[in-house]
């Protein structure tokens, strides 16, 4: 896999069984890139382990006065050169693609995760550990994959070097061969107290990122009710304790890096000393001692990627099990087992009771926001139950299980817009690209959404777009547009799909009611012909819907247009008109009461009848 050739067309189907079983699976799955790195490793180490030989000829010729053994030295010098530079550029060429293709297949696995769970991801894990996960955890782990293959290339390197100086200098190579090991692995007492420190820092980070999600995300609300400070003074606390993690940890990495740096010495000074007194007492040649010098001076070159390796697996190892925690998050569904082509009809909920004919426009009231959210989301198919909840039955659509779908063909058939949609960042152009039925263009679903006025703004403040709103670029999650703005984009968005069957819950919450007035009729006049089903309270609305269903209490309690439920259902009017706590009880004691009396006439009739 070349960067080029990015994305992949399959990432995989991950081992999220622990964190470092990822790790391997991820090395695993780029095993033709870890090779490639490898090789050019080799080559570039063994060139380097080349050079002291090269020196050692050319010391011992000029020893000697040999003019045909300095020539042969400085050929192998040149040669030696080319190779280091070949070996060395083709390194990192293969290295830095294993780090950005790894780091681009977490990047996919987690986007596929995230689509896949929906609005379930974020009740399961919290938002700012998403963020963490998909910025600096995915570029961790895309660190250890590209330094492994280095680090096996620098093992392999110094294996050969040592077995070489055995049989090129007994005497000093035993030395070498056995104080190496030695130096590789003196750090590993200190890497379980690192890397708890890193583990210590990265929790720490998680939080302050998450604290600084949160800050920003509500930063107009804390202003209004004077809560800004309070919050930007935990951020700094959170911030400090950060800050002090992160020392910590870099001590215990800088003591690692000082004992990398001090055995090296010692050994470099013993081999010195000794070899000094051996070409004095001329058991070697001069030449010898400064190969074998060079040979141990150089060694420090792939002794340094054992620090390495040690850091970046201490690093991504809790990166990838914080990865790990998303990729493993399934829903809880079984396995398609209905044709998409057969899901059209009426939408039908088993558990509250709610029938949304085909083709109508159908408003549903609830006194209870979060009753009608769930309702909402189970309407889309494949909803997740609360923790600890039992599983409800499906919602059916034209008689066929929506979890018997594809999660895919599900979303297709019917389409939920949440109560706070999100804005992506681009221009509007791109916002309005999304997949469609190609029955609404987006000129005609700006019109039903009415955003004439956001579109003039947008124009207004456009300074590169040539003064074509569709082309001015919107700020992240379209936080440089009021809540009504945004409202209604979103709403375009969703009237561009044009699904067969659309849930909209509280579409015109944000806007003044002259301006919900000409939205409800965009969206009646819009999708006439097509299944569309409405969560508000709004009158305005209410009144353009074919059909209104009343939930209370987890069921529908009565069906009727706007207008004969307005005036015959004293509960309903208790909710669309805002009546007080007192008479909202009232009218429900008299519902009630009536439930009653026609249970009462039931009971009569049967007793009559008997």
């Amino acid at each position: 896999m070349q960067i080029r050739d990015l994305p992949y067309s399959d990432p995989g189907d991950p081992d999220v069984r622990s964190g470092p079983r990822f790790l391997f699976w991820l090395g695993r799955s780029q095993l033709t890139g870890q090779l490639k790195s490898l090789a050019w490793g080799l080559l570039h180490h063994c060139a380097i382990a080349g050079l002291p030989l090269a020196v050692g000829l050319a010391v011992q010729a000029v020893i000697d006065r040999s003019g045909r053994g300095l020539a042969t030295a400085g050929v192998l010098l040149v040669v030696l050169g080319i190779l280091i530079a070949v070996g060395d550029t083709m390194l990192h060429r293969t290295a830095v693609t294993n780090w950005i293709t790894a780091a681009a297949r977490v990047q996919q696995l987690l986007a596929r995760r995230t689509a896949e769970l929906g609005s379930a991801l974020t009740r399961r894990v919290a938002a700012g550990e998403v963020v963490a996960v998909s910025t600096g955890d995915v570029e961790k782990i895309g660190w250890f994959v590209e330094a492994l293959s280095r680090f096996v290339a620098a093992a392999t390197a110094l294996v050969l070097i040592c077995v070489g100086l055995v049989f090129y200098l007994p005497s000093l190579g035993v030395l070498v061969a056995v104080a190496t090991p030695v130096l590789a692995l003196a750090v590993l007492p200190l890497l379980p107290r690192a890397t708890r420190r890193a583990d210590q820092q990265r929790e720490k980070a998680g939080r302050a990122t998450e604290l600084a999600s949160d800050t920003v995300a509500g930063l107009r609300v804390l202003r209004g009710i004077g809560g800004e400070e309070l919050f930007l003074d935990r951020y700094r606390r959170a911030s400090q304790e950060v800050r002090k993690a992160a020392v910590r940890s870099a001590r215990m990495w800088a003591l690692i890096s000082a004992i990398q740096v001090f055995l090296p010495g010692v050994l470099l000074i013993s081999l010195v000393w000794y070899g000094a007194a051996l070409a004095r007492d001329g058991r070697i040649d001069v030449g010898q001692l400064v190969t074998v010098y060079s040979a141990a001076t150089l060694m420090l070159f792939p002794l340094r990627n054992v620090e390495e390796i040690a850091m970046a697996y201490s690093f991504s190892r809790p990166s990838a099990q914080r990865a790990v925690r998303v990729l493993s998050l399934r829903r809880t569904t079984r396995p398609p087992a209905a044709d998409a082509t057969a899901a059209r009809g009426d939408l039908y909920d088993p558990v509250t009771g709610l029938m949304a004919p085909q083709g109508l426009f159908t408003a549903v009231v609830c006194g209870d926001p979060d009753e009608a959210g769930r309702l909402a989301e189970r309407l889309g198919g494949h909803a997740e139950p609360d923790e600890g909840a039992e599983p409800v039955p499906s919602v059916l659509l034209g008689g066929v299980p929506l979890d018997d779908l594809p999660i895919d063909a599900a979303r297709t058939a019917v389409l939920v817009q949440d109560k706070d949609p999100v804005l992506l960042s681009g221009t509007l152009r791109e916002l309005l690209d999304v997949p469609s039925s190609g029955g609404v263009t987006a000129e005609e679903a700006l019109a039903a959404a009415r955003c004439g006025d956001v579109l003039d703004a947008l124009a207004q403040a456009s300074v590169d777009a040539d003064g074509d709103p569709m082309n001015t670029r919107i700020t992240e999650r379209g936080r440089s547009l009021s809540g009504g703005q945004r409202q209604r984009l979103a709403l375009a968005r969703s009237l561009v799909t044009a699904p067969e069957t659309l849930v909209l819950d509280e579409p015109t919450s944000a806007v003044d009611s002259h301006t919900e007035a000409r939205v409800a009729a965009g969206i009646e006049q819009l999708r006439r012909g097509r299944t569309t089903v409405a969560f508000a309270s709004s009158p305005l609305l209410l009144d353009l819907a074919d059909r209104v269903v009343l939930l209370h209490g987890g069921t529908v309690v009565a069906a009727g247009t706007h207008r004969e439920l307005l005036r015959d259902e004293p509960l309903y009017r208790a909710v669309v008109t805002r009546e007080t706590e007192d008479e909202a009880t009232a009218a429900q004691d008299g519902l009630t009461a009536i439930d009653g009396l026609r249970r009462a006439r039931s009971v009569e009739e049967i007793e009559e009848t008997a």
